[in-house]
């Protein structure tokens, strides 16, 4: 927490001087009654004595005012608040390995299956773009907030060869940079990328499209999705079948997540995924925001002057 204008803390000095001032009038107030009379009479004469509880009231009118000088202070401290506008890329690995059964029914339909159900989660103002990528990237759907179109793109998914890994962060990150609010600036935007495999193919290098996507304020969030052993069935001519083993690669989606300072997961299973959408929605779908709260330090100093002084005229009746 930081303060705006933090001179008025200054004031809490006075603090331990009232306390000394309070104390001393007690004593002097104790050594009075001892003169005019006996203080073993006392209970004779007094039903019951407040004893210690006297002192509760002006304990909470005090911890009323450090809050209302807490308050003049302006301070501020930082939130986390929901996003209202923000732009998501969709970058999904369509290579031949995403056909290993692994992850079930297969690493691209858990895949599928788990971004629609992370499309539904992030607020409906969001736009949804979505990138294919195998021997090449290409450009599934534009940047949408229309869900039936997200939908629609993700249900049309088809496998091919490669893995281009590094033309889809580019062509991820190129087409959330034309996205632009009305003051021209570019929303805060992220590229979620769901693979099995280090780059095979392509002609932008990772790193290289993740350093882009750095210079441009755009993490990308990499989820590394199967198993060690994934094997995809390869049919061969005469009836024969090519048992090819893919284990997933983590070390390639690892360092571009790193370089472009988003975050990397991975995912054993179709519930491992689900978990990783839920915390990259939670990330995704709120940002941290410094906020000047004064108001809370306001409404708690009233609410506590109140209390002290309700407090004190019901017990004593009178204010401290």
């Amino acid at each position: 927490m930081s303060f705006q204008e933090p001179f008025w803390l200054l004031l809490l000095l006075v603090l331990p001087l009232a306390i000394g001032g309070y104390a001393y009038l007690e004593r002097r107030r104790v050594r009075d009654q001892e003169k005019f009379g006996n203080p073993a009479l006392l209970p004779n004469v007094v039903q019951r004595s407040p004893g210690r509880l006297r002192h509760l009231p002006l304990l909470v009118l005090a911890i009323g005012l450090i809050a209302m000088v807490f308050g003049v202070a302006r301070p501020h401290a930082t939130v986390t608040v929901p996003r209202e506008q923000a732009t998501v890329m969709l970058a999904i690995d369509t290579s031949r390995s995403m056909q290993a059964t692994d992850v079930k029914p297969s690493r691209l339909g858990a895949a599928v299956k788990e971004a629609d159900a992370f499309v539904k989660q992030v607020p409906k103002k969001y736009r949804i773009g979505i990138v294919a990528f195998a021997s090449s990237a290409r450009l599934g759907l534009p940047p949408t907030a229309d869900r039936t179109l997200v939908h629609d793109a993700l249900a049309s998914l088809r496998f091919g060869e490669g893995t281009a890994i590094g033309d889809a962060v580019e062509l991820a990150v190129r087409t959330a940079g034309q996205q632009r609010t009305s003051d021209g600036k570019i929303p805060p935007t992220a590229v979620l990328m769901i693979s099995d495999g280090a780059r095979d193919g392509g002609r932008t290098a990772p790193l290289t499209a993740a350093k882009h996507a750095k210079a441009l304020h755009i993490p990308v969030y990499t989820v590394v999705v199967g198993t060690p052993n994934g094997v995809v069935h390869a049919k061969l001519t005469g009836g024969y079948t090519l048992n090819i083993h893919v284990p997933p690669s983590a070390t390639t989606l690892r360092q571009i997540a790193q370089a472009s300072g988003g975050k990397s997961f991975t995912a054993a299973s179709a519930s491992d995924l689900s978990q990783v959408y839920k915390h990259l929605g939670s990330l995704l779908g709120s940002k941290s925001e410094d906020r000047e709260i004064t108001d809370v330090f306001a409404g708690s100093a009233a609410l506590l002057l109140l209390v002290g002084g309700g407090m004190s005229m019901f017990w004593f009746r009178r204010l401290p």
